[in-house]
């Protein structure tokens, strides 16, 4: 009888599958996880296919499979799915299936949970502390150790002196459940008109089954949320799991509370901040349909779902989603792939949609449910310019005088004001006043950036950091260096000193300590307990508060200085965004934005609350120039640790670029940011049609190109969001 053979797949930079003997006596599926032999090394796997024909010659050769694991099987829609972004993004299967396999398989046991319950005699010396236990645990029912001394109101000593008595038992207890089961009539939502019948539209779309996509197109304070709820309750009632994807969840605080006053339970969480055994337990469960709702970052597009019947992409717009190194991914993107594969609705939600989103609504790809009104009657911001040409701030300042004057205006009346800049740290660059040096880092093409929360000089690209020097490295004059332009660290000297009694709080990415103190600090700003929040992109990601009724954009123009093709959208996402957190419950919100061109495009859309407009101008741009989504567009970065080996690697690809009538390579060019980690950088850019099969035409050249060898590097980005 012949040796059955099967291929597996391992998660390493690998991608082809690797053939394997089963041992006799071991059933193996598609699917299965195993572990295998790998050069010298014991590696995990995953069964991919049955290998009827395996290469004679290598037969004797082959190594046998291990141990097969304790876990259910990857389903095939799964590994259909780790196939399809392989072959999309050009990233290894390998690496793929990695992102599917974060099952924390090298944990080790898990700790025993320890109960007591009510065993044996009375104690022979009787204590208030110990009748309070015993009479806690007179009911009969076992509780883990730590809740029988707090319910007691006891030390944990007195629960191991009665333990010790015999007058207590311990037990082993099962592990506590990942989440309760949400509830999807806990609490039914008090909807408007428009909410209604846009909550009713999603729940039939559930209902009915089979692949759609639906944009979920809600102005700021609309209720979006609570509508797409809806869908949530109808899928849970069908005993299906749901996905909702947010772009950072672990810093966004009130959407689990609202789930939780929704559904009657939290959701499980997916994503960077998890502790390695609730990662473990979480992917256990998800697997083995123990969890119906999972909130998660972009990663969680790759959890093995025992029955996934909903995803849902919150601010499906926000570059977040976007996965900028290993396999470059869009996961806004893959989750309608995914959606497609296993035939079920997806639904894409935001105030500002993605022009790629908002043009497959107007050409039908995706079906639009719109909701124009703020909910309870609240309006919209009122957004006026500040032309800084004419009514500029002193010298030396940031905040011109009548955005000043708002602020103080907004405290007299007891309201919250954000100040928002796009900028951490102090300053974005200390320069010698007797030479005009700029300090530099040693490892990039790129200033350091002054913190002063820190006192540290530091590099943003590759974490280099260093105190300020005493002297000038060129001219050597001592106590010369001075910031130079704005971040929200000098924002908030500014502002305490233009604002002597308010309680401010600068919200800042690395200013983050914790994820709980974040959220804590989210918290208090919805509690009112501060009166200015001075804060970076972080503000703009969906939070809600509700005594907040005055936005100061800083610097509009910010994001419009580089030539991202993108540029103009992300900055009037972002603007839109953060003055959207205004007025949402009390009164009428006021957007003040200090700008250099109020004139331009961007500006007038959000100053005329025109985002027809906006769309409509950046839509035709897009389709005159090719650039998507009305053309493909595809990155390829070289690296090395000398210029001449990147360039010249570069030049070699483009020769060898095959020749198709409709497609255009551009550069090799410099990097925006030409050297980091002391790396330099070219760039060539490729741009097709869009109905061209652009990761084919890359696939097929770089297969005929020589391999990067030494310090050179190659990555691939296909549908690049970054061009820095």
């Amino acid at each position: 009888m012949s040796t059955r053979v099967v291929d597996v797949l391992v998660p390493v930079a690998l991608d082809q599958a690797y053939s394997y003997r089963v041992p006799a006596g071991t059933e193996l599926v598609p699917g299965d996880v195993v572990t295998v032999p790998l050069g010298n090394r014991e590696a995990l796997g995953v069964v991919w296919a049955d290998n009827p024909n395996p290469n004679p010659r290598l037969h004797n050769r082959l190594k046998d499979i291990g141990d097969k694991l304790d876990v259910p099987p990857l389903k095939p829609e799964l590994r259909q799915f780790v196939d399809w972004v392989s072959g999309y993004t050009l990233a290894s299967r390998g690496m793929v299936l990695r992102m599917a396999l974060r099952m924390g398989e090298h944990l080790g046991p898990a700790r025993e949970r320890a109960g007591v319950r009510l065993a044996g005699p009375p104690p022979q010396r009787m204590t208030p502390a110990r009748a309070r236990v015993l009479s806690l645990l007179g009911d009969g029912f076992v509780r883990a150790k730590g809740d029988a001394a707090r319910e007691s109101g006891v030390s944990a000593g007195v629960i191991d002196g009665l333990i010790d008595e015999g007058t207590l038992a311990t037990v082993v207890l099962p592990p506590e459940p990942l989440t309760r089961p949400p509830d999807p009539d806990f609490r039914k939502p008090d909807f408007s008109l428009g909410q209604l019948a846009a909550a009713d539209a999603l729940r039939t779309t559930v209902a009915q089954g089979g692949y759609t996509v639906t944009l979920l197109d809600g102005v700021t304070g609309s209720g979006k949320t609570e509508v797409y709820f809806e869908a949530v309750a109808e899928n849970i009632r069908r005993k299906r799991q749901t996905l909702i994807l947010m772009p950072e969840i672990a810093l966004t605080v009130g959407f689990l509370d609202r789930f939780s006053d929704r559904f009657g339970a939290r959701p499980a969480e997916w994503h960077s901040q998890l502790q390695p055994r609730k990662r473990a337990r979480t992917w256990a469960a998800v697997a083995a349909n123990e969890v119906e709702a999972i909130v998660g970052a972009r990663s969680a597009l790759f959890l093995p779902y025992a029955d996934l019947g909903l995803i849902i992409v919150d601010e499906e717009h926000d570059p977040a989603y976007k996965q900028e190194d290993g396999a470059h991914y869009h996961a806004r993107d893959m989750a309608v792939v995914r959606g497609s594969i296993v035939k079920i609705a997806v639904v894409l939600a935001s105030a500002t949609p993605s022009v790629e989103s908002e043009v497959n609504a107007r050409r039908g790809r995706y079906r639009r449910i719109h909701l124009p009104e703020r909910f309870g009657g609240a309006h919209l911001p009122q957004v006026e310019p500040i032309d800084l040409r004419r009514e500029g701030p002193p010298r030396g300042r940031f905040i011109s005088p009548r955005l000043a004057e708002a602020v103080q205006i907004s405290l007299e009346r007891k309201q919250q004001a954000l100040l928002f800049l796009n900028r951490r740290g102090f300053a974005p660059l200390t320069l010698c006043r007797a030479c005009g040096f700029r300090l530099q880092c040693p490892n990039c093409d790129a200033w350091l950036v002054d913190h002063r929360f820190k006192r540290r000089l530091i590099c943003h690209h590759c974490g280099f950091n260093m105190p300020q020097p005493n002297e000038c490295p060129k001219c050597h004059a001592t106590e010369s260096f001075a910031p130079v332009g704005p971040g929200v660290e000098r924002l908030e000297q500014e502002a305490a000193e233009l604002f002597p009694q308010a309680r401010i709080l600068v919200l800042s990415s690395d200013l983050v300590e914790s994820v709980e103190r974040l959220r804590a600090e989210l918290d208090d700003v919805a509690q009112g307990r501060f009166d200015l929040v001075i804060g970076t992109q972080l503000v703009a990601k969906g939070h809600h508060f509700p005594k907040l009724n005055l936005v100061g954009i800083v610097d509009a123009d910010l994001g419009l200085g580089n030539g991202d093709p993108r540029a103009a959208e992300r900055t009037f996402q972002l603007l839109h965004q953060v003055v959207g957190r205004a007025g949402r419950e009390e009164g009428r919100g006021v957007g003040l934005l200090q700008t250099h061109q109020p004139e331009h495009p961007v500006m007038r859309a959000l100053i005329l609350g025109d985002r027809e407009a906006f769309y409509r101008n950046e839509i035709e741009l897009r389709e005159r120039t090719g650039y998507p989504p009305f053309g493909r567009l595809a990155s390829l970065v070289i690296s090395a640790n000398e210029r001449h080996a990147a360039e010249s690697y570069g030049r070699s690809l483009v020769a060898l670029a095959p020749k198709e009538e409709t497609v255009r390579v551009l550069g090799p060019a410099e990097a925006p940011i030409a050297v980091v980690r002391g790396r330099h950088r070219f760039r060539l850019l490729v741009k097709s049609p869009r109905d061209f099969n652009l990761s084919n035409y890359l696939r097929h050249w770089l297969s005929a190109a020589p391999k990067p060898k030494g310090s050179l590097q190659l990555a691939v980005d296909i549908d690049p969001q970054s061009f820095f």
